[in-house]
């Protein structure tokens, strides 16, 4: 289980400053696929950073698995696979190599290790290029090794930021089901996504921010009733023009 408790963080001083997240709290639970969706800007990267340790929050706290990210950064990583919205990979490493060097600083290793790769290869249509360097990978390449490293450490919890973005139909599919299997064997698994449809698919809870802040929260049929709208989108739109002030 991922928490988030009245999270605040800001960027820059006087007339400069930036509030990225303004008391921004929320729950992502075991066997549940909750979607953090908002407006560019409205904070969710911010949120994220903080959770798997890349940034401290100003105030408020994260946990992940009952694990306290300011004060056990390092356990609270264990227990967390992350897919970021900047890749970052080494492009004289191979996909495969990726992999298993992540694995590696996990602890994972030996037959096992080399078993899980080969069925994230697979399952991710990896192998026309596992074994090139990653220089001169594609989007939807670069986001496949991505993603495997994310996974390839079997973590309880997951944050995925947009993790389709950039891969064809297919590919999409595959991974869309492959989350699907994990929330069913009980994971956690937190994304954020532009993609209205595939929120609409996979999510079983939303949270809507703007500003730094929830501004809505529920299922996916909650915010239908709560809104009267009739799909995702829909919801959204209206959400987000209350929040600014306008008519829904």
């Amino acid at each position: 289980m991922i928490k988030m408790r009245a999270l605040k963080k800001s960027f820059g001083v006087g007339q400069a400053r930036v509030d990225a997240l303004s008391g921004l709290s929320l729950d992502a639970r075991d066997g549940r696929v909750t979607g953090l969706i908002g407006p560019n800007g409205a904070g969710k990267t911010t949120a994220f950073r903080i959770v798997y340790g890349l940034l401290t929050a100003d105030s408020g706290s994260a946990s992940v698995d009952g694990i306290d990210v300011g004060s056990e950064r390092m356990e609270a990583q264990r227990a967390l696979g992350v897919l970021p919205d900047v890749r970052g990979l080494y492009p004289r490493l191979t996909a495969r190599e990726h992999i298993r060097y992540f694995g590696q600083l996990h602890g994972a290793g030996g037959s096992a290790l080399e078993d899980d790769i080969n069925d994230l290869i697979k399952r991710l249509g990896m192998e026309d290029f596992a074994d090139r360097r990653a220089k001169g990978f594609s989007r939807g390449q670069e986001l496949k090794v991505a993603l495997g490293r994310a996974l390839v450490h079997r973590p309880q919890n997951l944050i995925l930021d947009e993790p389709t973005n950039g891969l064809d139909v297919m590919s999409s599919r595959s991974v869309r089901d492959l989350i699907k299997e994990m929330r069913d064997n009980g994971h956690c698994i937190l994304i954020s996504s532009h993609i209205m449809s595939e929120v609409a698919a996979l999510c079983d809870d939303l949270v809507i921010i703007a500003n730094g802040r929830a501004i809505a929260t529920g299922t996916p049929d909650e915010l239908r009733q709560q809104t009267g709208a009739d799909d995702i989108e829909e919801v959204f739109v209206r959400v987000v023009a209350k929040e600014r002030g306008g008519a829904i």
